[in-house]
């Protein structure tokens, strides 16, 4: 089981609001055990519905020619804060929250750099980059579905 905090963090390189949203329909909808630590956020009422949103919005902006490069510092970090949490999430259903962080932030560095040079390629075979956010929007949603049902 704690595999998946690699994998949740792949999602979260790939579009970091994506990998939070998951943990939270999983802890909301799936039962994942976090009542008792400093996750239980994401077992609150709200927190799905919050976090699809921002994941949400995160997927329009992301095709927008001014967001930035998610190699930069901000969105990288971002993204490894984001597998962070959320592999530790998992890691605290395993009782291994650091094995989890862990786990998460090496899936967030694999996620985002993989995940830009997968979205280079496929721009490149499509000969334009929408397909392209798309295909990867697609293939990280497939990932976190997955995730939350393995949970």
């Amino acid at each position: 089981m704690i595999v998946l905090a690699f994998l949740i963090g792949i999602v979260a390189g790939s579009r970091t609001m994506l990998a939070p949203a998951a943990i939270a329909w999983a802890a909301a909808a799936r039962g994942l055990a976090l009542e008792g630590s400093w996750l239980a956020f994401f077992g609150w009422r709200f927190t799905p519905w919050i976090a699809s949103l921002l994941a949400l919005g995160e997927c329009v902006g992301d095709v927008l020619p001014t967001t930035p490069s998610r190699k930069l510092a901000g969105p990288f970090g971002a993204r490894l804060v984001s597998g962070g949490v959320s592999g530790a999430a998992i890691g605290v259903a395993s009782a291994m929250p650091l094995v989890g962080l862990g786990l998460g932030l090496l899936g967030a560095v694999v996620g985002t750099l993989g995940g830009a040079a997968l979205r280079t390629r496929l721009a490149l075979a499509f000969g334009r980059d929408l397909p392209a956010a798309l295909t990867e929007d697609a293939i990280a949603l497939a990932l976190a579905v997955a995730v939350v049902f393995a949970l």
